[in-house]
């Protein structure tokens, strides 16, 4: 009877060790409460709004930040709304209301709300200071009426905009920071980061941890993440995103035949016609001082795609300084780069375009002369063939897709100067797991301490005490459970 008793008693507390354990790897002593954090990237075509969440106790010693929904605002990227600063804001009102709908009610007034103005912002700021103020004026207006803590709104610089994206990507791939089996973090062994590949609609920008020291100290971030110390190098070129390269590109076409009201554009697929306005080319910061005397920005002008790969690879390089330099390594209109190092994250329209050419294939390492050939077959394809690749694009999508991939082609390989070696390190991603990559989320890392810079000893000691415990008791109780079964079966007693 005591024996059988034994094995019992000896049994329920290996059965509570176990369960104790279990729930204080799952909850890690912090209860099972989330904080939630909305970012609002406000980018020059469009905005997209990303909802985060974490544990809410571990909010200053772990950091576990994921992606729980998305929303693209309907319309174009604030900037557009110059003659109509209000509906900027009202453009936000209904991924707000869908996000909001996400939140638990109790959670709403805790959960801060950020919105960051990009590349659009900063050329609509050249050009016109009191437009750009109206504007983010109206959207914190909107976003200041929902039950939220709304946290402000602000045009990023470029440098934050390529600091923020490096730490997204490197974050996300547990390079700063990972988990042991205990549920806590550990740094990772050898631990190295990614660099980051970011284009956009106005700027680009690429980020990474070189081997040298920075020549430029303007060019250089520093970080002290989770106790250690990071020096990124990182450069933002405005007017290098995609549709302001196509607007260069463009206006270099129109330079070269400033009398003609019809011309062929090599970068369009063949039979294509387009007609463009004088200040749909020239009325940017960007194109603005190549306009020709005389034109009114609503002439109208006719591009005829002639579908010339080698032309229209030509005609991209002209938008690209690639002689001057004044710095022992240079990527492209004299700005200074180190070597490049490591491996590299290209995303947002790095991402679409590649994607579109059926090369962002995880499983394959594409060669640049691979991505060079297909971008050169796609290029000779006629209008009518381009339209049957995707007929749910918009026309002028499909139509400047060929311009695009020259310009990334010529950016990656030119500019930034990946070579055969190098280019088979870059990766072509719209997320790392189920978040998308980009600046977002790192800038809210950054604004809530959600990612500190050294990790909180006390209750990491704490919690592997307790856990050590629990551990003991439970091995020591299988153990003693263990030993009692042998000598019931050795001495033929059967327990009651």
């Amino acid at each position: 009877m005591a024996r059988g008793c034994g094995t019992k008693l000896l049994t329920t507390v290996f059965l509570l060790a176990m369960v104790g354990l279990f729930v204080q790897l799952q909850l890690g002593g912090t209860g099972d409460n989330f904080q939630y954090g909305i970012v609002l990237d406000a980018g020059s075509t469009h905005t997209s709004l990303f909802v985060y969440k974490w544990p809410s106790g571990k909010e200053n010693n772990t950091g576990v930040v994921g992606q729980m929904f998305s929303c693209t605002v309907k319309g174009p990227g604030i900037s557009a709304y110059v003659n109509d600063t209000a509906a900027a804001g009202e453009s936000l009102r209904s991924c707000m209301d869908s996000a909001v709908a996400q939140l638990p009610g109790k959670k709403c007034k805790s959960t801060p709300v950020y919105l960051g103005a990009t590349a659009g912002m900063r050329l609509l700021r050249k050009q016109n200071p009191s437009v750009s103020d109206a504007i983010l004026r109206a959207v914190s207006s909107v976003l200041h009426s929902y039950p939220l803590s709304f946290r402000g709104a602000r045009i990023l610089s470029g440098q934050e905009e390529g600091a923020f994206s490096w730490t997204t990507a490197n974050y996300l791939l547990s390079n700063f920071i990972t988990y042991d089996w205990f549920g806590h973090w550990l740094r990772p062994v050898s631990a190295v980061t990614v660099g980051a590949l970011d284009l956009g609609g106005a700027s680009t920008q690429i980020s990474f941890v070189p081997a040298e020291t920075i020549e430029v100290p303007g060019d250089a971030v520093r970080f002290r993440l989770y106790g250690y110390n990071y020096t990124v190098y990182t450069h933002s070129y405005l007017c290098y995103g995609k549709d302001q390269a196509l607007k260069q590109l463009l206006a270099q076409l129109v330079k070269d035949n400033p009398k003609v009201t019809s011309l062929d554009n090599p970068c369009y697929p063949r039979g294509y016609r387009v007609n463009v306005t004088m200040g749909g080319i020239f009325g940017s910061p960007c194109t603005e001082q190549g306009r020709p005397g005389g034109s009114s920005p609503g002439h109208s002008l006719l591009f005829v795609g002639t579908g010339q790969p080698h032309s229209c690879q030509e005609n991209v390089q002209r938008i690209f300084n690639l002689t001057f330099c004044s710095h022992s390594h240079c990527s492209f209109n004299g700005v200074y780069q180190p070597d490049l190092t490591g491996n590299f994250l290209a995303f947002s329209a790095f991402y679409y375009t590649m994607k579109f050419l059926n090369l962002t294939d995880p499983s394959q390492k594409y060669s640049a002369d691979q991505v060079n050939e297909t971008i050169w077959k796609f290029c000779s394809l006629s209008w009518e063939e381009t339209r049957t690749l995707d007929p749910t694009q918009q026309e002028d999508t499909l139509a400047n897709y060929c311009s695009v991939a020259n310009y990334i082609y010529t950016l990656l390989t030119k500019g930034y100067k990946f070579n055969e070696t190098s280019w088979t390190n870059v990766a072509f991603q719209k997320q790392a797991g189920e978040t998308q990559l980009g600046w977002a989320l790192g800038y809210m890392l950054n604004l809530t301490n959600t990612m500190p810079a050294e990790i909180s000893s006390s209750s990491f000691s704490l919690q592997i005490a307790i856990i050590s415990i629990l551990s003991t008791i439970a091995i020591l109780s299988f153990v003693a459970c263990l030993c009692i079964q042998l000598q019931i079966r050795d001495n033929g007693y059967m327990p009651l």
